[in-house]
């Protein structure tokens, strides 16, 4: 019997990684988050995000990627990544 793999969530909106890239939110929704993971630091035995740049980006196919860009910003972490990135995309979806 096939399982289907659990979403993640983070208050209400789903979140996929792929390598150093975390997309964070629907793509059926007009705006999305990308948050980029440029720099690493090793604590114990994990990797902790220390650079991290967001960008709010819309989801319309026929526009070209430099023109997708809406809001972008460079943070220290994952954690005050997150924090901007749920206020620009509960924003940015409240607006449409």
């Amino acid at each position: 019997m096939a399982k289907t793999a659990a979403v993640l969530t983070y208050k209400g909106h789903p979140l996929r990684r792929k390598d150093s890239l975390i997309y964070y939110g629907s793509m059926a929704d007009p705006y999305i988050i990308m948050l980029q993971v440029t720099e690493t630091k090793k604590v114990k035995d994990m990797d902790v995000a220390t650079h991290v740049i967001v960008q709010l980006q819309k989801t319309d196919p026929d526009l070209k990627s430099k023109d997708r860009i809406v809001k972008q910003s460079e943070k220290g972490g994952l954690y005050e990544a997150m924090d901007i990135a749920t206020v620009w995309l509960d924003r940015a979806l409240a607006a449409e």
